[in-house]
């Protein structure tokens, strides 16, 4: 793997001292765009009562997080439980890492999840009117990462979100049970019980998904705690996170020139797909889902951890994506509402109709992406290294 200079590093690397692997920066970024466009014609089937009709399996890019998140912490950290020469990993100073890299964002989700909830009334999805302070009950628990119950007083949107002022936390909510699960269990895996565990949770999700638990007929599950959802959820994070981690254990480079925009592409027409109907009691979409998981994306990390920035485009495109990544995902839902209520109030229902408003939308994100991780998420970061880890 190509060294990249520390001016080069993106701010995904800030509180790990290992060389990164900038395509796989780059790759998260590509992947937290294109959650941003499936989420824009998700807005155009909530305005028209509809299905999403375009970019369907996008929600798959949370997926691909999942798996780069298990290959980036097992080569990070993997080694550093037993280094007694250079300060030794310890539980308490493993998790002070992962919140100091991850928290800071999810605090600031919480605050402008708020601020646009506010912004658009205060109210339901149905119009029904909640108060002030069961509002700042659903901010206190976003910013602790503490999950809402469908129906409670605090479920400010009404539609039964882990967190209704930004709905993509239920993700880090799952992350963060990897990361425990990581700490305390998995680490200490052998590689060869580590494949027969990731096996195993093959199996059980490909049953979860072919007999439909969930209802959807698709992988789009966990970002509520009601029904099958929280045990989906687990699943979801827990295979892609657990084969990313053996993926970097057995990882030796296999060299594909134009790797990083051949992977981008791939993505794309993964994502793209026309949504597949069931067939009898088989959800044919989630076995499609689930072949883009268990079979396309091990190979996508593989070749992309593989490769090298060698030319300046390239280098700049994964450094600006790298850097964006985390703060895009976690900043961009809250905008997307303002989107969606304007959708419903106008009653737009098509890109055709919107183009020049969608394009506003991605700029908007983009720039907030980018203004939060430089304001606030890298003197944040700064700030708690230096006072809590300073090792």
């Amino acid at each position: 793997m190509q060294q990249t200079t520390k001016s080069a590093v993106s701010s995904a690397a800030f509180t790990d001292s290992k060389p990164h692997y900038a395509l796989l920066d780059g790759l998260r970024g590509a992947a937290a765009l294109m959650v941003v466009w499936y989420h824009v014609f998700e807005g155009f089937a909530f305005a028209s009562g509809g299905v999403i009709e375009n970019f369907n399996h996008g929600h798959l890019g949370v997926d691909f997080f999942f798996m780069l998140s298990g290959f980036v912490i097992s080569y990070a950290y993997d080694d550093r439980w037993q280094d007694q020469k250079n300060n030794r990993l310890t539980l308490v100073g493993f998790f002070k890492r992962r919140l100091i890299r991850l928290h800071p964002m999810i605090v600031l989700g919480a605050i402008i999840g708020c601020v646009t909830y506010l912004l658009q009334g205060g109210v339901k999805w149905d119009g029904s009117a909640v108060s002030f302070s069961h509002t700042m009950i659903a901010l206190v628990l976003a910013m602790l990462l503490i999950p809402v119950h469908p129906g409670a007083s605090y479920d400010v949107r009404g539609n039964g979100e882990m967190f209704p002022l930004n709905g993509p936390s239920w993700s880090l909510f799952f992350e963060y049970i990897g990361n425990i699960l990581y700490a305390l269990f998995i680490r200490r895996l052998s590689n060869k019980a580590l494949g027969t565990l990731t096996a195993l949770l093959a199996i059980v999700w490909v049953w979860f998904v072919a007999a439909d638990i969930s209802g959807y007929n698709m992988i789009g599950i966990g970002w509520t705690i009601d029904n099958a959802n929280f045990f989906g959820g687990l699943l979801r994070m827990l295979f892609p996170f657990s084969a990313g981690m053996l993926l970097a254990r057995n990882f030796r480079p296999i060299k594909v020139k134009g790797i990083f925009w051949i992977s981008i592409a791939v993505l794309f027409i993964l994502f793209s797909m026309p949504y597949i109907p069931k067939n009898g009691n088989i959800s044919l979409n989630g076995l499609y889902e689930l072949f883009c998981i268990i079979f396309v994306f091990p190979v996508i990390v593989w070749l992309a951890a593989s490769g090298e920035t060698d030319d300046k485009l390239s280098g700049r495109v994964c450094k600006f994506l790298g850097d964006i990544s985390y703060p895009l995902y976690i900043v961009h839902y809250p905008v997307m509402y303002l989107f969606y209520a304007w959708l419903i109030d106008n009653k737009y229902y098509t890109l055709g109709e919107t183009w020049a408003v969608v394009i506003m939308v991605f700029a908007i994100n983009i720039i907030l992406a980018y203004a939060s991780l430089k304001l606030y998420d890298e003197p944040v970061r700064r700030l708690l290294t230096k006072r809590y880890n300073r090792k």
